[in-house]
């Protein structure tokens, strides 16, 4: 029973060890400017392709808060977003050394990079609002509010806005996506394993994440109430 109920946390790890493995040995396109650089297709953009997931499932959790009032689910859209801000400060890491070597400077007036620090910003107010409020229920509320005008701004800075303007990112501004014109064979086998991998590497992070303040919480409200008792 528990090999058929942990199965997708194996899968999530071999993936991820077959993607780092592949990505650094398998043969990949040779393109001026990018080089060898490309191989970090495996690792910036399916940061990215985590980040959207672990939002949006922390958006479905606030709206399931703001109808049930249940706190279980205030928690794990909280966590879920502490997930995917992991995943987005991944992204903008790898981006950032990626940008070093084909632009030759670790950050440029870019709208996808821009949008994106603008996007942590964003989420970085909705832990602040989070831990500026002691009332649980008054916290729930504000927050899942929030937390759905943050996933529609997110993808507007990083998925719209880039897409109407000059950008160097492939894909947005005019320019060719990666799969028109260097995302071969070669590199699917890699990179959608990536992502898959990952993702499900996000889900077992964010559940063990619920499962470890939910027992930090236990531990002190039972600290608390023996301490009633004592005195």
């Amino acid at each position: 029973m528990s090999v058929k109920k942990h199965w997708w946390k194996a899968v999530g790890v071999l993936l991820v060890a077959y993607s780092i493995y592949a990505g650094f040995l398998n043969e990949v396109p040779r393109l001026d400017v990018l080089n060898e650089s490309i191989r970090n297709l495996y690792f910036h953009v399916s940061m990215w392709f985590v980040m959207v997931p672990m939002m949006l499932v922390s958006l479905i959790f606030s709206i399931r808060f703001l109808k049930s009032q249940n706190p279980r689910f205030d928690k794990r859209a909280s966590i879920f977003a502490e997930t995917g801000m992991f995943f987005a400060l991944m992204g903008l890491v790898t981006g950032s050394l990626w940008a070093k070597f084909t632009w030759g400077t670790f950050w440029t007036n870019d709208p996808k990079l821009n949008g994106t620090a603008i996007t942590l910003l964003i989420y970085t107010a909705y832990f602040i609002l989070r831990g500026s409020m002691n009332n649980e229920d008054q916290r729930g509320r504000l927050s899942a509010v929030y937390n759905v005008f943050a996933f529609v701004l997110m993808i507007v800075f990083i998925g719209v806005l880039p897409r109407l303007t000059d950008s160097l990112h492939p894909g947005n501004g005019g320019n060719a996506g990666f799969n028109q014109y260097d995302l071969d064979s070669r590199m699917r086998v890699v990179f959608y394993p990536a992502v898959i991998g990952w993702n499900l590497i996000g889900v077992w992070f964010a559940q063990l994440t619920f499962r470890i303040k939910t027992a930090r919480e236990a531990i002190i409200n039972q600290k608390e109430i023996t301490d009633e008792i004592l005195d």
